[in-house]
């Protein structure tokens, strides 16, 4: 994989109503929003821009060091907000790979984002994300945790036929916990946002399956862990304690 040809855009913003102000809520000492693109940055893959609608969080983020840029307040996604923040930070399509990574994921691993981008180095792939094997049982059945169906291509690769809230596939065998984190081809980036929700998006209400119902390929990496996601003060308090005990450790280690 090339870095000089990918970018990172992670989208943020205010308007959480299970945890308001979620991208400055502190953790390790920094707003949440800084962590992640601080881990971003650790990936090694290329530039890292912030795109949010908010004044707070651009001031925070700018005064950290890192890329923001401002974009509308209107978004019906993610997907539509690093869309706008792409257009306008690089017009001259030099990016050929955009990483959407979510800024609510504090603790996310950088090799995760590098293994994202990875799948792309296969022409064929439009849209690389990330999966964990389910361990706890209770997540089999759990419709907030979203199911990966697919076809294994190598014991770390599955090409997505699937997404699903649902218990699937039926029967004996590994059920896949879909984890959030997407590297687009451009063109494939291009071509979502320009297509309405599609029915089995509406239905399921996962974003993704537009894109496997116009024909785009999608191919996952198996990951061993999935990065916590951070919706509420529980996971705030969680997403605290991971990254102290990550310092720590590091203290130890130096």
């Amino acid at each position: 994989m090339s870095a000089r040809d990918a970018l990172i855009l992670i989208p943020a913003r205010m308007a959480s109503t299970r945890l308001p102000g979620k991208p400055l809520a502190d953790v390790g000492g920094r707003p949440m929003i800084v962590e992640v693109a601080r881990r971003s940055a650790a990936a090694g893959i290329g530039r890292v821009v912030v795109a949010t609608d908010d004044a707070a969080v651009f001031a925070a983020v700018d005064a950290a060091g890192f890329e923001v840029v401002m974009t509308r307040p209107d978004h019906a996604s993610g997907s539509d907000r690093i869309f706008e923040a792409l257009t306008a930070i690089d017009p001259e399509g030099r990016a050929g790979r955009i990483v959407n990574v979510q800024g609510d994921l504090p603790t996310i691993d950088p090799a995760l984002i590098r293994a994202a981008v990875d799948l792309l180095d296969d022409d064929a792939v439009d849209i690389g994300t990330l999966t964990a094997e389910i361990t706890d049982p209770h997540e089999r059945t759990n419709p907030n945790v979203v199911k990966v169906v697919g076809s294994a291509l190598t014991p770390d690769r599955l090409r997505a036929l699937y997404f699903t809230r649902a218990t699937a596939p039926h029967g004996e065998g590994p059920l896949f916990h879909h984890i959030g984190l997407y590297a687009y081809r451009r063109a494939a980036l291009e071509r979502f946002v320009s297509l309405p929700p599609s029915p089995l998006e509406s239905r399921e209400k996962l974003e993704q399956l537009r894109a496997l119902e116009a024909g785009m390929r999608i191919d996952v990496a198996i990951v061993d862990t999935v990065p916590l996601g951070v919706d509420t003060p529980e996971d705030l308090v969680k997403a605290r304690e991971l990254i102290a005990r990550e310092d720590a450790n590091q203290g130890r280690a130096s």
